[in-house]
């Protein structure tokens, strides 16, 4: 799929999420949206920017990032959208 496509279908997704409530989720799916978010976003964790922030918190989301590194933006984009449509069923 060409990127514009792509990116519409993930920001439509990113919408869709902003209206769930972290409550109607399980922690296990907030901390693999995150991750999928981020990495889509940011690309692949630098574990030095988050030495010094270090919580119990903090360390679940950085550990959920880091297990799903591997994957390319657009990978993670297509993991988040096919997420939150499970979700949103």
């Amino acid at each position: 799929m060409e990127p514009e496509g792509l990116n519409k279908r993930f920001n439509d997704a990113v919408e869709i999420a902003g209206e769930m409530t972290q409550s109607s989720l399980p922690q296990d799916i907030q901390l693999r949206l995150y991750a999928f978010y981020k990495q889509a976003t940011f690309g692949t964790i630098d574990n030095s920017q988050h030495a010094s922030n270090f919580d119990l918190r903090n360390a679940f989301k950085t550990n959920a990032w880091m297990q799903i590194s591997h994957l390319s933006a657009d990978e993670a984009k297509e993991a988040y959208i096919e997420l939150i449509h499970s979700l949103n069923k």
